[in-house]
């Protein structure tokens, strides 16, 4: 097992098909996998691009919840890519479901925000162009302008 400053953990019911539709979706490469004697997964961990996530199944006895559990996730793993286009086709292809299309943002990304089949919820982008910080910052309040 090989570990970065970055690796996330998800917990999710069923993360035997979740690490197959991260491969089929995103491309992802297994490279360990544990299972405890009741036939659980305690330990998947992938890898996609330069991210290691750990997957494991729903833990009770641990309060180990994937976000079905809560009604939902309150946060997004955005994959930055060369080519937005194809993998959200491949994301999407693979079964995932639409939250905000993939659309030209102001701050200077194509991205959109897609919900997987275990509940989590993934942005992917792609770096269009660099903006100045000022020049962000007076777009950032055009686009919430009459928002608050």
């Amino acid at each position: 097992m090989s570990f970065t400053s970055h690796t996330l953990h998800l917990t999710a019911r069923g993360t035997d098909e979740a690490s197959s539709w991260y491969q089929k979706a995103f491309g992802a490469e297994e490279l360990t996998r544990l299972v405890v004697p009741d036939g659980r997964l305690i330990h998947v961990q992938i890898r996609i691009g330069t991210l290691t996530l750990m997957l494991a199944d729903e833990f009770p006895e641990l309060k180990s919840f994937g976000p079905e559990h809560f009604g939902g996730t309150c946060g997004a793993i955005y994959l930055h890519v060369d080519d937005v286009d194809a993998a959200w086709q491949r994301a999407v292809h693979a079964g995932a479901t639409v939250i905000r299309p993939l659309n030209d943002a102001f701050w200077g990304e194509r991205e959109g925000q897609l919900l997987d089949p275990f509940g989590h919820r993934w942005g992917l982008t792609q770096h269009l162009r660099d903006m100045p910080l000022a020049e962000l910052q007076e777009l950032t309040n055009e686009a919430f302008a009459g928002h608050s």
